[in-house]
Formats: structure tokens, C-alpha cells, sequence
């Protein structure tokens, strides 16, 4: 699920959402089912860097569940580049994004994604046993994992304690292929890379350029990306 970005533009009248960070689906879930304590609770901290810090710190379980889902909302958008990381122990550890006067709430859009949400299931877990539950014929199927590496620097598969690696990528590709002979129609997002190409040569793909806002250096926030394509037979 991600940010769910298409998610929230197609607004399809039924969906299965999922992830396997539990702090995004949370988040998601307590927005479907309550929006407004996520607000009342959002507006309690300042942010200022020792706040951050001190919000950072807390053990998302111990919180109430609206408190737990703001959390995760103020990190967001006070954290560096609104990047999403966590350590070897899961716990989230990107660096204070030091914004002046950065927008917390927009209660409009947080409602708005409640409404949509409303009409989704929403399950946390490997995509491999939510594709077995849930993935039928004639379905479609949009899949944005971690992508692959696109240098021996770039680093964007730390979005859970198990971190995505070649191998994994190797295993989605066969899982987009079991998929194929299924009849799903599907959209598979990637780094343009040769590994991913590798994998899906079998595939339509188009390539388009996309913006990075993870580097520090404003003029390397480029790249690009892979669509792979496939259409139910």
C-alpha cells in the first residue's frame, strides 16, 4: 500500500489493501475508522526538534490507538524527506527533517481518505500470502515493492526489520508470473535496473523519469522508474 497514491485517485468501489509494515496499517485503519481522534491527537505536539525526538521515541504500541496512528502521521511529516526507515530492531530512525512551520493536519484530505478507506479491506502481512488469500481471475493487481538498488548506496528496502533483498525480488517476479496465468491484470513498479529487467523481460514495461526526494543533494533527486505491465488474457 505504500503512500497509496493510486489507491486514492482510482476511489474503486472495493479493494484488498495491504502491507507489512503493522505502523502503516495501523495508520490506516484507525483513519477509516477514526479520523477524528487522529487530529485531536496529531495537534497535541509541537514540531520542534527536541519534540520529534522525544515522539520518535515513544513505543507506538504503548499509545492509545489514535494517539499511535498521529504518530506515525507528525513522523511523517516531520522527519527528513518524509523518508520511512526503521533499524535491525524496527523501531523508526530517520533524522529530524528541521521544516519551518511544516502542515501536520489537513483535516479535509484526512477525512476524504477515511471515506475512501471505508470501502477497502485492510490486512497486514507478506504479499505472498495475501495475494494467496485474496487474488482471483479477472482481478487487478497493482504491486510497488521496495525497489531494487539502483547504486551500492541507495538503500530503500528498510521499511521493516526484514529488509527486500535480490532474492526477494527474484520471488515477486515468480509470484507476478503465478499471477499472469491467473488472469490478473497488474502494474509492477521498479528502479530501472538491470536486475528488474532481467526478471521481467517477458513483460511489457515503459520507463518514465521520477523525482527522488530522499537525496540530500537537490540535483541527484532524480531517476527512474519501471512500469511492468501485463493485461488479463
Amino acid at each position: 500500500m505504500g503512500g497509496g497514491a493510486l489507491f486514492f485517485a482510482l476511489q474503486p468501489r472495493r479493494a484488498v489493501i495491504a502491507d507489512s509494515n503493522p505502523e502503516l496499517i495501523h495508520f490506516y485503519e484507525t483513519l477509516r475508522d477514526d479520523p477524528k481522534g487522529i487530529i485531536r491527537a496529531a495537534h497535541e505536539w509541537d514540531t520542534d526538534r527536541g519534540t520529534f525526538y522525544l515522539v520518535r521515541a515513544l513505543d507506538p504500541t504503548s499509545l492509545p490507538a489514535a494517539a499511535r496512528a498521529a504518530r506515525s502521521l507528525y513522523l511523517n511529516r516531520t522527519c527528513f524527506n518524509g523518508l520511512y526507515r526503521v533499524n535491525a530492531r524496527g523501531a523508526f530512525n530517520v533524522p529530524y527533517g528541521s521544516y519551518v512551520n511544516p502542515r501536520i493536519v489537513d483535516e479535509a484530505a484526512l477525512h476524504a481518505a477515511s471515506n475512501a478507506l471505508c470501502r477497502a479491506t485492510i490486512v497486514c502481512g507478506d504479499y505472498r500470502d495475501v495475494l494467496k488469500t485474496w487474488a482471483r481471475s479477472g482481478d487487478f493487481i497493482f504491486l510497488d515493492p521496495p525497489y531494487a538498488e539502483v547504486s551500492r548506496y541507495s538503500d530503500f528496502k528498510r521499511y521493516t526489520r526484514r529488509q527486500f533483498r535480490a532474492e526477494d525480488h527474484a520471488t515477486l517476479a515468480q509470484e507476478v508470473n503465478r499471477l499472469k496465468r491467473l488472469r490478473c491484470s497488474m502494474l509492477v513498479m521498479n528502479s530501472n535496473v538491470p536486475l528488474v529487467r532481467t526478471l521481467y523481460a517477458g513483460f511489457s514495461h515503459h520507463v518514465v523519469q521520477s523525482r527522488r526526494s530522499i537525496n540530500c543533494d537537490g540535483r541527484k533527486r532524480t531517476g527512474q522508474d519501471l512500469i511492468i505491465r501485463c493485461a488479463s488474457a
